[in-house]
């Protein structure tokens, strides 16, 4: 999507705090004992009440509304009747449609009380979306994303996942541009239209560089390889002279 209206924009906004609301509700409930399909049931109850549809649903017909991934998962965990335990690291990845236009968002939660090393890379995986943040301007690069996330990370010795990219979002869940690397990369020549829509979701690691398939029964859900934990933290933005302007924030 690329907005060129005030009225796409609203839109954009509309949905952009829907998924926002049900990830700070579902993070909110996030405690020991709980499951990850009652943490679920929680997105999609807001989801409702709002009219929005799981995109991940309706797109890819996933089984669940909500993508929630535990400890050495990293992306696209399937609700169910996991129960979280203390100290476990707990990814959120909300994403939804409301009349027509798609938004996605995604953060890493440590319940306490959490490895200090956790509570670390929790706060360090924030950081390095907010440099790719930074580094959106139309008329820009999309490469200088990754270019600042990965200076943040090789500064602060992390690793990134490079097989899960930021992407376009607005008319779908994955939208154009796609493939927006979170990580250095030469070969990157687009640049950043004026009022396009997309993602900034680096997946921060502490030594993986790959995501793969986690469980042999399972078509989803993944892991970095080596099983590094692994975060990710995610916002919907939009590309303007000034800057990005973050749809999914609180």
């Amino acid at each position: 999507m690329t907005i060129t209206s005030e009225e796409q924009l609203e839109s954009l906004k509309r949905i952009g705090h829907v998924c926002a609301v049900a990830r700070d509700a579902m993070a909110a409930a996030l405690t020991p004992g709980i499951t990850t399909q009652e943490l679920d049931d929680i997105g999609r109850r807001i989801l409702d009440q709002h009219g929005a549809r799981s995109a991940p649903e309706l797109t890819y017909d996933f089984p669940g509304a909500t993508c929630i991934s535990v400890n050495d998962e990293v992306a696209h965990g399937i609700p169910g009747p996991r129960v979280i335990a203390a100290g476990d690291l707990v990814n959120i990845d909300v994403s939804a449609e409301l009349d027509g236009v798609f938004a996605d968002t995604g953060a890493s939660y440590l319940v306490p009380e959490g490895n200090p090393r956790l509570a670390t890379l929790c706060r360090d995986g924030k950081r390095a979306m907010w440099e790719g943040i930074r580094a959106v301007k139309s008329g820009g690069q999309l490469a200088d994303i990754g270019t600042a996330i990965g200076r943040f990370a090789k500064k602060n010795r992390y690793t990134l996942i490079t097989n899960l990219a930021s992407h376009g979002v607005g008319d779908s869940l994955h939208d154009e541009p796609g493939e927006i690397p979170t990580w250095p990369d030469r070969s990157e020549r687009r640049r950043i239209a004026d009022g396009l829509v997309f993602t900034v979701e680096p997946f921060l690691s502490l030594g993986g560089t790959l995501a793969e398939q986690k469980y042999a029964d399972d078509q989803w859900t993944l892991a970095a390889d080596g099983d590094a934990y692994t975060v990710q933290y995610e916002h919907t933005v939009v590309a303007t002279r000034r800057g990005a302007v973050v749809v999914t924030a609180a």
